[in-house]
């Protein structure tokens, strides 16, 4: 074939081709939309979609295109509920298991604060997360570790915290696991594992320093003024505590006062009804989890392994956050994607791990002030089941 052809011909292609990209370029440039690039995956394949904002509260739901099978594990609400899972102060009678697999009575040792008894009767492994409440014994207590409890465990001595400073008598065995505590009272006892840092949170609502969430809230460093002050402040708390809740029960206090229950309910109200209308419509992705900033201030994640893991969750978790935002003062500034972004990824510090080998295994990440605490499932295989990420306040 003629060389002058073959030239001619390329040219030709060359220039259709052109005419083409000009003609793309020129569309676009004329009005019509261009397509976002895909945001930043985390770790896990995760990305988050955009927040869901009400007053001085931004919740972005993280989701993955994948979701994993953790049916066959069993939450606290639900063992407690069926009565497969039984949670009493030491020394309690009927907490033993025998070699034969009944329960029989035990009498040594006696009550104390920061340590309960639990048994797993249930045909399933337990998931535990820092921070749920359990109400009854002398005193209402919060696990104080995510954990997993195999089938047919031996009475588990379980660390916890108390969150009711003014009772110590008999009550009955525990149960309703129905509240997560808030995320100042939980960082308290998931990272800090102070007592005396759990009963403060609990009295004074937030941790948080109302001018350093201001600074973070701010642009260039300077400090955004609230638009509104608290609606749960440490003068509301003392008159709460005195009125309704003299024990100084989290669940009185939060759950059950005229003056801040009321407030949560139709706080949470609200934003579970917008955060179900903009995850409603997904198609090919999992809700897996959440990150929430108060102002400008990203300061929390909770990350599960699977959707419904998530969403069994979901309710409690909310509410907690909602604590802490009526906690916290209202700042006009909203966090930024960027900086919630950031909590999809692992941090680098040092580690600290807990193994029970063929059950679990718990670290914690510290860099900063940021910390990072994840569950490992290792059976059947190994499994992130739930991941924690927040920004300390103290």
């Amino acid at each position: 074939m003629d060389r002058t052809f073959l030239t001619a011909t390329l040219g030709t292609l060359l220039g259709i081709f052109s005419i083409g990209v000009l003609g793309m370029v020129k569309a676009n440039s004329a009005g019509e939309p261009t397509p976002e690039p895909p945001a930043p995956k985390g770790d896990g394949g995760w990305r988050l979609l955009a927040p869901i904002t009400y007053e001085n509260i931004s919740v972005f739901p993280v989701v993955a295109g994948y979701t994993n099978d953790t049916s066959h594990f069993l939450t606290l609400e639900e063992g407690l509920a069926s009565g497969e899972v039984v949670v009493s102060e030491q020394g309690a009678a009927g907490l033993s298991r025998s070699r034969d697999g009944w329960p029989r009575p035990t009498y040594s040792g006696g009550a104390s604060v920061n340590q309960l008894v639990l048994i797993n009767h249930s045909k399933r492994p337990l998931l535990l997360l820092a921070g749920e409440l359990v109400s009854g014994g002398k005193q209402d207590r919060i696990i104080g570790k995510d954990r997993i409890v195999p089938v047919g465990a031996e009475p588990l001595p379980l660390d916890v915290f108390c969150v009711e400073h003014g009772r110590w008598s008999s009550g009955a065995n525990f149960s309703a696991a129905k509240t997560i505590v808030h995320p100042s009272v939980r960082e308290q006892a998931a990272v800090k594992q102070k007592q005396e840092e759990v009963w403060y949170a609990v009295r004074n609502g937030t941790t948080a320093k109302a001018e350093a969430s201001g600074a973070a809230a701010g642009v260039g460093g300077d400090a955004a003024a609230p638009t509104a002050a608290p609606r749960v402040d440490s003068q509301a708390l003392t008159v709460i505590v005195t009125n309704e809740a003299q024990t100084e029960s989290y669940d009185k206090i939060y759950n059950r006062s005229r003056r801040i229950g009321g407030n949560v309910d139709s706080f949470v109200a609200e934003v579970q009804r917008r955060f179900a209308h903009e995850t409603s419509g997904l198609k090919s992705a999992r809700v897996v989890g959440v990150v929430v900033a108060y102002g400008g201030d990203v300061a929390w994640s909770d990350i599960f392994a699977s959707e419904d893991l998530f969403y069994k969750y979901w309710t409690k978790l909310l509410r907690s956050y909602a604590v802490e935002a009526l906690a916290r003062p209202t700042y006009r500034a909203v966090a930024d994607r960027g900086d919630a972004e950031q909590f999809l990824v692992s941090l680098h510090g040092v580690i600290k791990e807990e193994t029970e080998p063929g059950v679990y295994r718990w670290r914690e990440i510290n860099q900063g002030r940021l910390s990072q605490i994840e569950l490992d499932a290792l059976d059947p295989q190994p499994l992130t089941l739930h991941r924690l990420l927040l920004h300390r306040t103290s």
